[in-house]
């Protein structure tokens, strides 16, 4: 059933968490499902008992090209086949009912989840049908209950939602990427001297035309365009930029000769 250009997802080797779709009602949320867990990084899925059979050609048209992740879906009856060679069961749950088990945030899941397959035990996330989540039944076969934090006034996630903000976190509590950074393409963020270099150039240039000629005024104008530079993360390239900008500017002056009078500068203090 897989489609031309269908990704090349290979699971990881150890373990990784499992995910597994109880009595899932409709094939395309199957597919969207699958999608999601392969932007997570997650690769092994079971079906329990899905309405309308399995498997479905509507499920690998919704995957957008996460094809192995069906190919590979495993199907059972019951929850509890679909657990059982498992050590730990996880299951997403938006009320907790009348029950004593701890209950964790997506985020403190993941952290758990890596814990657990780094001690190379397996673990399943239990997801209930679309209409309803997980019955009572489902939830006894948990240990662990995950609840998402989100607006109480309206909290409803689609299947392919509710295991989209579980791989995503499974994939971020592993992840180094820094949580800020600057695209700079073939630059690279200019530095203190480079900065001072062109500010000398500049102040020169202001000084040349009569711009600073304020001297109460001056040092304060000219610690704002100091601030102003240092804290927009300049560039190489954008200093060669300025540099070539001020020069012209300062030719320009030549050619036409200085201006009889120059325009007061505001109060920049």
């Amino acid at each position: 059933m897989r489609e031309e250009g269908a990704a090349p997802l290979v699971a990881p080797v150890g373990e990784t968490p499992i995910v597994v779709l109880v009595r899932p009602q409709l094939a395309e949320n199957i597919g969207t499902t699958a999608r999601a867990m392969a932007n997570g990084g997650l690769f092994h899925l079971r079906l329990v008992a899905p309405r309308d059979g399995w498997p479905k050609e509507r499920a690998w048209a919704a995957a957008s090209g996460a094809d192995r992740i069906l190919d590979a879906a495993q199907l059972f009856d019951t929850v509890d086949a679909a657990v059982a060679d498992c050590h730990r069961v996880i299951g997403t749950c938006p009320r907790p009912r009348h029950v004593v088990v701890p209950v964790l945030t997506a985020r403190a899941a993941a952290a758990e989840l890596r814990a657990i397959n780094g001690r190379d035990e397996r673990v399943a996330i239990l997801f209930g049908p679309e209409r309803a989540g997980l019955e009572a039944e489902d939830l006894a076969r948990a240990d662990t209950l995950v609840r998402y934090p989100l607006n109480p006034e309206f909290s409803s996630l689609n299947l392919a939602q509710a295991v989209m903000v579980m791989a995503y976190e499974w994939w971020v509590a592993a992840d180094e990427t820094p949580p800020r950074r600057l695209q700079t393409h073939k630059t690279e963020v200019a530095t203190k001297g480079s900065l001072d270099n062109f500010m000398g150039h500049l102040v020169d240039e202001l000084d040349a035309c009569g711009f600073l000629r304020n001297a109460p005024k001056r040092p304060g104008m000219i610690r704002n365009l100091r601030h102003w530079f240092q804290r927009g993360e300049v560039t190489e390239q954008e200093l060669r930029t300025l540099h070539g900008v001020v020069a012209e500017l300062s030719r320009g002056r030549m050619r036409h000769g200085r201006p009889e009078k120059t325009a007061e500068p505001d109060d920049q203090d």
